[in-house]
């Protein structure tokens, strides 16, 4: 009697969004001792921090939502936040992930950044964000084909994209909307009925039928006349509890043009929107004239030999990229609504290092970022421009709340053609780790086969810069006998 083989195992490929994706783009290198090496960095501040500030929000989440009477803000940090980051802190910890010594020897959010970003960040967007979202901490996966290498060979016929987001259903914000618009019916009816923007936009909600109460809701939130956006930009963010009536994410959402033509044209009545945190300052972005000039929306290898500033960008385009995968990950799900578009908080800016300060400001005067100096309070700019990061103490908490949220907060709007462009491009990176992956199987040394590349900044932090490829001999250097790995 003749027995069966066992089959050939067989592996699907898995990557992640996050630890796989931008830990690759960030220095290939790096990423195959780290991810595929299992070799930590030492001190992985970055790294800890972005899992930290992740697990708080998440962990904070819950417990607004499972207290009876859902907590008010803001949050009292000693008494309901400290407990929450040391439970964060001994999970990281199982993992490997110990807390930085700023951390550990600093006590509380006066003394030490990574609590006062964690207390700002629950006590300003936790009112606005917790009552929008409907489920917490999604895991989202997808199966795509599998690229060829150049010569035409492959591990596998498919991989596995993965993520973990937080939703927001347009039944939370309608939800949400209906309370605020209850609540703003006589604001409302004390407007001044002989301006004309007004008037068009009331005839046009009582025209189209159709509109959902989230969309009039936005309508009633929309900046329309010259005065209004002098308030609007003047407004004081700082005291939450005078203005708790007013959410201002759907604020946000409501001035985004684009997301709101995008509303107006949306086919399905119900639709999701998807948030990620990044523990990090709002990176370097284009302006409009360079978006219109470039059509800027990915980035590969390409993209920047034909334009070599495109590589400013390549960290907030690599992050739309992040967004528009993860649209198409949820919409693989049975249960999952069409996403219309992501927010991206990014965290760091409420309450920004001396490095941030100084890195933002290079931002405003050479023009590349988003958010231009024209649409800052004049005191902002004025402080941030005059400001002697050499001398003068920190202006982080000088800066008003406004200027912090405005550049904490990021919508990206989702669009069918750039969601299909966003995974021709990740199926490019899966194709070259899996090919650099491949060159080692079939004998090439580690350095030859993943390149080293990346940023100064990350160059300076990474454990392995002393044998890098990279690194440039100096005169001391070309004396001393090489280190050399197997």
């Amino acid at each position: 009697m003749k027995l069966s083989t066992r089959s050939k195992e067989y592996i699907i490929p898995e990557y992640s969004l996050t630890g796989d994706l931008l830990s690759f783009l960030t220095c290939n290198l790096q990423y195959r001792y780290q991810n595929k090496g299992n070799l930590p960095p030492s001190m992985p501040i970055q790294l800890w921090f972005g899992e930290f500030i992740h697990g708080v929000m998440e962990e904070a989440y819950l417990k607004w939502n499972n207290s009876s009477d859902k907590k008010t803000f803001p949050w009292d940090w000693e008494e309901e936040i400290k407990p929450i980051e040391d439970i964060i802190t001994k999970r990281l910890k199982v993992k490997g992930l110990n807390p930085p010594n700023d951390y550990v020897n600093n006590y509380g959010p006066k003394e030490n950044m990574y609590s006062a970003r964690v207390d700002r960040s629950i006590n300003i967007w936790g009112p606005h964000l917790f009552p929008l979202i409907e489920d917490a901490e999604v895991l989202i996966k997808g199966i795509r084909n599998m690229p060829l290498d150049e010569d035409g060979n492959a591990r596998s016929e498919y991989y596995s994209i993965n993520g973990v987001i937080d939703v927001l259903s347009s039944l939370k914000l309608d939800e949400i909307s209906s309370i605020i618009n209850d609540k703003n019916n006589d604001v409302e009816n004390e407007l001044d009925s002989s301006n004309d923007e007004i008037k068009s936009l009331d005839n046009e909600i009582s025209n189209n039928s159709k509109r959902n109460s989230f969309q009039q809701t936005l309508d009633s939130f929309l900046v329309v006349s010259s005065d209004d956006i002098d308030d609007f930009k003047n407004s004081n963010i700082d005291d939450t509890s005078s203005n708790k009536d007013v959410n201002k994410i759907l604020e946000y959402l409501a001035n985004d043009k684009e997301f709101n033509d995008i509303l107006k044209r949306f086919p399905d009545e119900e639709y999701e929107i998807i948030i990620d945190y990044k523990g990090m300052r709002r990176p370097c972005a284009p302006n409009k004239k360079d978006l219109d000039k470039n059509n800027i929306h990915l980035l590969n290898d390409d993209s920047i030999n034909e334009n070599s500033s495109l590589e400013d960008y390549k960290t907030w385009i690599q992050h739309e990229w992040q967004i528009l995968t993860y649209a198409w990950l949820r919409s693989m799900q049975e249960d999952a609504k069409p996403v219309i578009c992501g927010i991206i908080f990014y965290l760091n800016e409420l309450v920004p290092s001396t490095g941030d300060l100084v890195a933002i400001r290079e931002d405003l005067r050479n023009n590349k970022s988003d958010i231009p100096i024209d649409s800052i309070s004049k005191e902002d700019w004025t402080l941030l421009n005059q400001w002697n990061e050499k001398e003068d103490l920190p202006i982080h908490r000088d800066l008003s709340d406004k200027f912090k949220m405005d550049r904490s907060i990021r919508i990206v709007n989702i669009k069918e053609d750039l969601i299909e462009d966003s995974l021709l491009e990740f199926d490019e990176v899966v194709n070259k780790i899996e090919s650099s992956m491949i060159k080692e199987l079939n004998g090439s040394s580690i350095k030859d086969a993943w390149r080293a590349d990346a940023e100064l900044r990350t160059c300076t932090a990474c454990d392995f810069r002393t044998f890098c490829n990279k690194k440039k001999k100096s005169d001391d250097d070309k004396s001393k006998v090489p280190f050399t790995i197997p």
